[in-house]
C-alpha cells in the first residue's frame, strides 16, 4: 500500500510551521504551508490550541484525508511516548512532563499511533536525506549554525540528534566557535567594531581584512572539528544548514581547502531544503513506521 500524503511539522521556541507533504515524490505541497508565532511562556492549553489551529489550517482542502503527522520537536523530549521533558530553558515550561502525543490525539480526534515525534535537529537531516541535498545517502553528518549549534548523524537512512554542541573544542566547547556570537567576538577583537551578525561582517568581507580574516579561520576551525567525526562516521557528505550557511561561498574555500589537504574527500554541501528541512524530515519518519499505522 502506497503511503498518502501526511502533515510535517516543525516546532520552534517560538513558532510552528506545519505543511502537508507527499512522501512517495518526496515534495511538500506549498498551498498547505502554515505558520505561527508562538509564546512559549503561555499556558499548556493556549499552547496545545495554537498548535492544533496551525495543524488544522494545513489541512485545509483536504478535510478528508487520514491525519498522520509528523512533529519535529526540540529536546529534551520523549520521542518515542511523545513526553515533553524540556525544562528550565525559558520555553514551553508548562509542557513539562505532559504527554504531548496524547493531549494532540485528544485535540485532533486521531489515534495516538498516527502522530510520530523526531529531534528537529535529526528532523533537518532526515528531511535532506529524504528529499534535499543528501538524498539517498547513507553516512551523512547535519550542522545547523546559527545563534546555537545543532548537528545529526544519519546511518542508514535514519537520523538522530548527535550532540555536538558541548563537544571540547580548542579552549571551549563547539558552540563556542561555531555560532553567531564567535564571528561577533572575534571580529570586534580584531576590528574593535561591534557588528549585528554574520549577514553584515559577509558584506564587508572583499573590502575589510578583518573580516576576510574571521572567516577563514572560521573554515579552518570547522575542518578541523569535522575531520574526526567524518573519519568516525564515515561520512559521504556533510550537510550545513542555518543562518550562517547563508555565507558559505566566504568560508567553504578555506573549509574544502583544509579537508582536501588532509586527504579527506567528503562533500559540504549546503541545505537544499532551508527551512522546510524539518517538516519534510519528521513526514518522512511517518512513512518508516507506516505498517504500524496500518495494524492500529
Amino acid at each position: 500500500m502506497e503511503m498518502p500524503i501526511v502533515l510535517g511539522v516543525d516546532i520552534g521556541g517560538s513558532h510552528i510551521t506545519a505543511a502537508l507533504v507527499d512522501v512517495n515524490s518526496r515534495t511538500l505541497i506549498e498551498s498547505s504551508i502554515h505558520r505561527r508565532t508562538i509564546n512559549s511562556q503561555e499556558t499548556s492549553e493556549n499552547i496545545l490550541d495554537a498548535w492544533c489551529q496551525v495543524i488544522l489550517a494545513a489541512y485545509t482542502g483536504y478535510e478528508t484525508l487520514r491525519k498522520i503527522i509528523g512533529i519535529a520537536m526540540p529536546g529534551p523530549f520523549d520521542y518515542e511516548s511523545g513526553i515533553c521533558l524540556i525544562k528550565d530553558q525559558d520555553k514551553f515550561q508548562s509542557l513539562y512532563q505532559l504527554n504531548i502525543k496524547y493531549k494532540l490525539a485528544e485535540r485532533l480526534n486521531i489515534a495516538p499511533s498516527s502522530i510520530y515525534f523526531i529531534n528537529d535537529a535529526a528532523g533537518f537531516l532526515q528531511g535532506e536525506v529524504f528529499a534535499g541535498s543528501a538524498r539517498n545517502a547513507q553516512h551523512v553528518l547535519g550542522f545547523t549554525l546559527g545563534t546555537g549549534l545543532g548537528s545529526s548523524i544519519c546511518t542508514n537512512g535514519e537520523s538522530i540528534d548527535a550532540e555536538l554542541w558541548n563537544a571540547p573544542f580548542l579552549n571551549g566547547i563547539a558552540e563556542d566557535y561555531f555560532s553567531t556570537r564567535w564571528f561577533v567576538k572575534r571580529y570586534h577583537q580584531l576590528s574593535g567594531v561591534t557588528l549585528d551578525g554574520v549577514k553584515d561582517l559577509a558584506e564587508y568581507v572583499n573590502a575589510d581584512p578583518h573580516a576576510k580574516q574571521v572567516f577563514k579561520e572560521f573554515g579552518d576551525n570547522f575542518a578541523q572539528f569535522l575531520m574526526p567525526l567524518i573519519k568516525k562516521h564515515h561520512a559521504e557528505v556533510v550537510i550545513i544548514g542555518g543562518n550562517i550557511a547563508q555565507a558559505f561561498n566566504v568560508f567553504s574555500t578555506n573549509l574544502i581547502d583544509v579537508l582536501e589537504h588532509n586527504q579527506f574527500k567528503t562533500k559540504i554541501k549546503i541545505s537544499k531544503l532551508k527551512e522546510h528541512a524539518a517538516l519534510i524530515g519528521a513526514a518522512s519518519c511517518c512513512k518508516m513506521s507506516y505498517h504500524n499505522v496500518n495494524q492500529s
